[in-house]
């Protein structure tokens, strides 16, 4: 039989554990809604976003989600757009290029260039109100591209042969299955064009620069920041202590705002290419390349991209 002493004991045993856990649930409850608030970007006060627009740009949701939220967010004062990107799709640069532009039509934006910012990444960098650069930053490759694989050659030496049923000679042109007729690729070469006078006309408007100089400008090559500077394509060399000077100098933000990280919710890459377990792998493998150049195989359409050959 339990005497009363023993059962005294046992319930302030019990009282401890339930005291335990209760402490444990609300630790976990903290750390929940901790984790939740730094996701969305409710790191509290005024402030300026930092948006990093990293990797292959694709217009991805989760990409397009934190802009819109940093718009919509009243403590945002101004955002810093840290670029480091070769650029993507042309669609997926346009859908985030005029996501900017409506994020500088109510705070002002500044586009800080890293390594890369070249292509889509030039695209994105034309949104901000203003463009810094290092030194030897590589941007610039102002132009479009339309690729696509051809392997009859390699059909014809394992005797394969494709058959197709088409409801017009332009359907599903160009094929990888044949070699372009000409027909096709003047269809496809009229698509490029149209990209890329679109392309021109946004560095002839957002840079003022006349359409003649942007001509010349536009053969597709990179610059260094110290060339874009001397070519007008971007405003200054600096880091982002330049875009915040400029910001308190031009724009009465307050240098000392303190500068938030702002990031995706979910997803670990924002691509939106299904590649997160993959690169996962590859990169713990050293096999980085093979990784990128995975990725730049699943982009379909028209590209604003550059990325030179890898030996």
């Amino acid at each position: 039989m339990i005497s009363e002493a023993e059962l005294i004991v046992d319930r302030r045993r019990l009282k401890r554990r339930v005291t335990f856990w209760r402490i444990l649930a609300i630790v976990l409850a903290i750390a929940t809604v901790s984790a939740l608030a730094w996701s969305k970007g409710w790191t509290g006060g005024d402030q300026i976003a930092r948006v990093r627009i990293d990797g292959l740009i694709t217009g991805d949701q989760n990409t397009m989600d934190v802009l819109k939220r940093v718009e919509r967010e009243d403590r945002v004062k101004a955002v810093i757009l840290r670029i480091d990107s070769p650029g993507g799709t042309t669609a997926g640069s346009e859908a985030v290029y005029d996501a900017v532009r409506q994020i500088s039509a109510k705070k002002p934006v500044v586009a800080v260039m890293d390594t890369v910012a070249a292509s889509g990444g030039y695209i994105t960098a034309l949104a901000a109100d203003r463009i810094v650069a290092r030194g030897n930053t590589i941007t610039g490759s102002i132009g479009v591209i339309f690729s696509m694989p051809e392997f009859s050659r390699l059909l014809d030496t394992v005797g394969i042969q494709m058959e197709e049923l088409k409801s017009g000679d332009l359907k599903a042109e160009p094929s990888p299955y044949r070699p372009m007729t000409e027909k096709a690729r003047a269809v496809s070469m009229e698509l490029v064009t149209d990209g890329f006078t679109w392309f021109k006309g946004l560095v002839a408007e957002r840079r003022n620069l006349p359409m003649p100089t942007v001509d010349i400008l536009s053969d597709g090559r990179v610059y260094t920041g110290r060339q874009a500077v001397a070519n007008k394509l971007i405003d200054e060399l600096g880091d982002e202590a330049a875009a915040v000077a400029w910001m308190e100098k031009e724009k009465a933000v307050a240098a000392r705002l303190p500068i938030r990280d702002w990031r995706p919710q979910s997803g670990e890459d924002g691509l939106g290419l299904g590649f997160s377990a993959a690169d996962l792998v590859l990169k713990s493998l050293g096999l980085k390349g093979f990784q990128e150049a995975a990725q730049r195989a699943q982009l379909d359409g028209l590209l604003v991209l550059w990325h030179p050959a890898r030996q």
